[in-house]
Parts: C-alpha cells; sequence; structure tokens
C-alpha cells in the first residue's frame, strides 16, 4: 500500500532529533535475500541519507537525504502492517543517521519483529529483534555497536578482506553468526576464494545475494 501524500524533503540534519519523520526512500514486501534470515518474507524500509560511500553499492540514490521525503512515522508502521509477513528489515542508506527508538517501538507495539542492515558508524538507536552489522572501510563502526550484532556479515572485494573480516569478528559477541558474502559484481571471482576459506575456517558461513539471482527486490 502506497501513500498517495507527499511531504517535503530535508539534509540529514532537518530530520526530527525526535525521529517522529525519517526520509523514506522507498519501502515494499518482499523476500530477505542474504544473511541469517535469507528466504523469509519482509518489508523493506529503506531510508534515505548515508556518509559511509561504498563505491559498489547499488543503492547510491538513497545517499542524499534531501532526495526522499520526510515522511511521519505512523505511515510507514501502518504500511508495514498491513502484510502478512510481520518483520521489518530497516536499511539505507545509514538508518543509525537518524533516532529510530519511535518508529521500532511503534512497530513492535504492533506486533512487528524489528531488524536492522547497518554499517554500524554511529550508535545504536532503537529496539531490535535482529541486528545486522556489515561494517565497511569507509567509516569504521561505532564501538558500541558490536556487543549487540546477532550477526556479522562482511562484503569481500579484495583477498585482504579476509584479513579486515577477521578483525571485526574479534570484536563481536561469541553468539553473533559470522557471514562473509561477495561483493555482487566479482561474485564468480571471489566465490572459490570464499568457499575454501569457509572450509577452512568453519566459524563462518557463506551469505549470498538470493534476491537477484530470483530477480525481486
Amino acid at each position: 500500500m502506497e501513500s498517495t501524500k507527499t511531504y517535503k524533503t530535508a539534509s540529514i540534519h532537518q530530520v526530527p532529533k525526535d525521529g517522529s519523520r525519517l526520509p523514506l526512500m522507498e519501502a515494499f514486501y518482499t523476500i530477505q535475500g542474504e544473511g541469517g534470515n535469507t528466504g523469509t518474507a519482509a518489508y523493506f524500509i529503506r531510508l534515505g541519507g548515508c556518509d559511509v560511500g561504498c563505491h559498489w553499492c547499488d543503492v547510491k540514490e538513497s545517499w542524499d537525504a534531501e532526495l526522499h521525503p520526510l515522511t511521519p512515522i505512523e505511515e510507514i508502521v501502518g504500511q508495514a502492517a498491513v502484510y502478512p509477513g510481520k518483520t521489518v528489515v530497516i536499511t539505507g542508506g545509514e538508518p543509525l543517521l537518524y533516532n529510530l527508538n519511535p518508529l521500532t517501538s511503534q512497530l513492535q507495539e504492533r506486533g512487528i519483529r524489528t531488524m536492522i542492515e547497518t554499517s554500524g558508524a554511529y550508535p545504536l538507536s532503537g529496539y531490535w529483534d535482529w541486528i545486522c552489522l556489515s561494517p565497511k572501510k569507509f567509516k569504521a563502526p561505532d564501538t558500541s555497536v558490536y556487543p549487540y550484532a546477532d550477526e556479522l556479515k562482511v562484503i569481500i572485494f579484495n583477498k585482504s578482506d579476509f584479513k579486515w573480516a577477521e578483525e571485526h569478528a574479534a570484536k563481536v559477541g561469541p553468539k553473533t553468526s559470522l557471514y562473509l558474502q561477495p561483493e555482487w559484481s566479482k561474485a564468480n571471482q571471489l566465490m572459490p576464494l570464499i568457499v575454501e576459506y569457509v572450509k577452512s575456517n568453519p566459524q563462518w558461513r557463506v551469505s549470498l545475494q538470493t534476491h537477484k539471482y530470483m530477480d525481486i527486490p
């Protein structure tokens, strides 16, 4: 269900600190394609605004918060509640740029599980059933995020990224699930390396962007 209302856009600095409105790029119901919840139905909420700047990002249109309407969280929650899959994944952009306490609180009050996909570049806000930490070299995670990660998902772009992945794995909790995921444009090249690495280091698992194979959002 899409709203027919229109809202003004704003820069990151104009987003209300109380989290009452957020720059909504898009929201859609689909199948989670990667990580620890692969294959499950989920409603994705993609927030605009990001200063991490991964050069291989496939949603660069999310970077500029000014391009996306500031939307009341009541409307965001109402749209999410329509769908039978009572799981929401909040992503971006970088969602931790914003105060996510009100949004996640209202979602949970409606019986909806809350998940986040974040680089961890900013301190954690929000109330979460699942936290996927996907650190990026371009902006290091805030140290406060590591202990709360249910899942560490590291994108492998170069051979040196395996060592970098281990550095982050040493910072998360003992119950955090560890995933290595090939960067999509180099997947054919990197997959044999990832497979051999996981075979030698079985604490890691392989994550694939299965939604791209299924040709769904």
